[in-house]
């Protein structure tokens, strides 16, 4: 059985939907006039602003009392009837972002069980970056005693056909819409259509196909390794920790209660890794306050550098140097993970501080600054992500993102997670 499976969805009724749409929590982390002027757009109504924790408030001294006032909203937001319940359904989304470019993603709820974030999983779930697990606790802290759920997270599937969500366009109908509305702070507009059951076993048959083991191999040319069928895309720690907070209440109940608890499940949107609308852009490298000489010298001595073309290729900028180099016999798949992996261990013994930084421009300035080292990098093809996560194991942290923040995914739906 695949692990994507039909939900008990909540869809907050007699609501202003754009009020009550905000953009994911781990957002604008450094910008507070962002979530300010949020705030001024919600007012007093309801909103998922009131029953999430934006990031940026992570490290806030009150923010034990705010993760109180959230599980208090949400069991307000119950006992006031707030949501209509879609049982036992799937969701078709169309979100038109920024760009006019349309986004098509499903809207159900994965399986715990078949997920880990460990590097080096065989699950049919895998994180496709590292996963700090640093990171978990402080988001533990918000789910662990939280009635609800409300996903931020993407989901990829490697459906090269476009067969499997692009073609429930053709199946939807005007009167299976439950949400239609601009999303506020420039997210573009979003359309929800609630599927029947005709489409959804036609979904499932189609994802069932995507697991073949055999048509796996065939298509990734490998032997011998677990099927990857989903691929985290955006809220890989927050997936992790519906992971943590289901294992941890699994300590304390019999395997029938838990294998029957609804933590067991994680609400998430499901989106095709080839949609026109998904841009992958490069996460590039620089190091501050360095030895400029020894890395580069160190470098050359790590790996068989050439200019000829020879490899997987990176750019390095320094205050002396700027040109094309290639690795010709790698470590990784791809090139940021052999250079993660020369950073890595440079940086445990030399002095040197990296940042992950996005924009040529930019980085490029930076490198060539004094005791500044930039290491600029392709844009990662979509193609590779499921073949190099597959070989690789998870991707060194920071390899790739997905779009601009204001097209990222909006809080919207929930789900009960208490029994």
């Amino acid at each position: 059985m695949i692990p994507f499976k039909r939900a008990n969805i909540l869809i907050p009724k007699n609501t202003d939907m754009s009020k009550w749409s905000v953009v994911a929590c781990d957002q604008y982390t450094s910008e507070p006039d962002y979530w300010k002027e949020v705030e001024n757009i919600v007012g007093n109504n309801p909103s998922t602003l009131r029953i999430t924790l934006p990031e940026i408030f992570l490290e806030e001294n009150d923010v034990n009392e705010r993760i109180e006032k959230i599980n208090k909203t949400m069991e307000e937001y119950i006992n006031n009837n707030l949501f209509e319940e879609l049982p036992n359904t799937m969701i078709y989304i169309e979100r038109k972002q920024h760009d006019g470019r349309i986004r098509e993603g499903l809207i159900g709820m994965v399986d715990l069980e078949d997920y880990s974030y460990e590097k080096g999983s065989q699950s049919l779930i895998r994180a496709t970056e590292k996963t700090v697990v640093e990171r978990i606790p402080p988001r533990l802290k918000v789910r662990e005693n939280a009635l609800l759920e409300l996903p931020h997270i993407m989901i990829l599937i490697d459906d090269n056909k476009k067969e499997i969500i692009e073609n429930l366009k053709n199946e939807v109908k005007p009167e299976d819409m439950v949400y239609d509305f601009d999303l506020m702070e420039n997210g573009g507009h979003i359309k929800g259509y609630k599927l029947n059951d005709s489409i959804i076993n036609e979904v499932e048959e189609k994802l069932e196909k995507l697991a073949n083991k055999e048509e796996f191999e065939k298509k990734y040319n490998v032997t011998n390794k677990g099927v990857l069928l989903f691929a985290m895309g955006d809220g890989n720690h927050s997936l992790a920790t519906a992971k943590a907070n289901y294992e941890n209440l699994k300590k304390t109940m019999s395997k029938e209660e838990y294998l029957s608890h609804p933590a067991r499940y994680a609400l998430v949107e499901l989106v095709n890794l080839h949609s026109d609308a998904l841009e992958f852009e490069a996460i590039h490298r620089v190091i501050f306050d360095t030895d400029v000489n020894k890395l580069v010298n160190e470098l050359y001595k790590y790996y068989d550098i050439n200019e000829n073309g020879n490899g997987q290729e990176f750019e390095l900028v320094t205050s002396t140097i700027n040109k094309k180099l290639y690795i010709s016999n790698p470590k990784s798949n791809i090139a940021v993970g052999s250079i993660q992996m020369f950073l890595d261990d440079y940086l445990k013994e030399n002095k040197g501080k990296v940042d992950y930084i996005h924009g040529d421009d930019t980085t490029r300035k930076m490198g060539m600054e004094e005791g500044n080292v930039a290491i600029l990098f392709k844009p990662m093809l979509k193609e590779e992500l499921f073949k190099t996560v597959i070989l690789d194991g998870a991707l060194p942290r920071k390899t790739f993102s997905m779009g601009h923040s204001y097209d990222k995914r909006y809080y919207l739906e929930a789900r009960k997670i208490k029994a």
